[in-house]
């Protein structure tokens, strides 16, 4: 059974994810308003007595129910478009990290550093140390510099995929000939988990995603120790 804090979104890790779920809440409450006023409106015609068969027009009425939608769907669409033009704002990435999946597994390229590339492959069950997450806990960590801006070049070797990590409000599609990216900021140092979002095959969900987010000096020292 199913955990009640497992039901709703994952905690956020960046300003993105931030913006989305308050747009989530957003649009749920102006649904929720909606329907208790369509639920009160049937409630109250299904036990009123008072009846009024012979009503041909009523412009005021067709004028509140046709003007009320339209002010109401632009109340969820300009938040909407304003969240969709950040996702795609990239502004002086600090770092390009190019994403390849595979069959099954993902491997990155800082293309900043020269020669500092890995494979991601899912850690197996009985090699997981105490602690970790099954099927989410991978050998190599992407690890990238917290409070930074971070660009993700993603495409694929051979079939679909989808690099997607919620709590950091990512997930774009990998396609085989095509170079799509992405951008995020994480605001807090952490371990963030996600999985290839698109059903590529027999081991789809055994190719998990980390996302290692360390103060700076700890990443200067990580790819020190990396390229020595």
């Amino acid at each position: 059974m199913a955990h009640p804090s497992q039901l709703g979104f994952q905690d956020a890790a960046s300003p993105i994810m931030e913006e989305l779920l308050h747009f989530h809440d957003h649009a749920l409450m102006i649904a929720f308003l909606i329907s208790a006023l369509v639920l009160y409106t049937i409630t109250l015609m299904l036990t009123t007595k008072l009846t009024h068969t012979n009503a041909m027009d009523a412009q005021e009425v067709e004028m509140i129910w046709t003007i009320l939608p339209a002010i109401i769907l632009i109340m969820i669409a300009l938040p909407s478009l304003r969240i969709l033009y950040l996702m795609d704002e990239i502004n002086n990435p600090h770092l390009t990290i190019k994403t390849l999946g595979h069959q099954w597994y993902w491997s990155y390229e800082y293309t900043d550093y020269e020669d500092l590339s890995f494979d991601s492959y899912m850690t197996p069950t009985q090699d997981l140390p105490p602690g970790a997450f099954r099927l989410l806990e991978v050998d190599n960590r992407m690890v990238i510099p917290m409070e930074s801006p971070i660009r993700v070049l993603i495409s694929s070797e051979d079939v679909l995929h989808s690099w997607a990590v919620p709590s950091l409000g990512i997930k774009t599609d990998a396609i085989p000939g095509r170079l799509n990216q992405t951008t995020f900021i994480t605001s807090h140092p952490g371990l963030f988990f996600g999985q290839c979002s698109e059903i590529c095959g027999s081991n789809h969900s055994f190719m998990p995603i980390v996302v290692e987010a360390t103060p700076l000096e700890h990443f200067e020292a990580w790819t020190s120790a990396i390229l020595s």
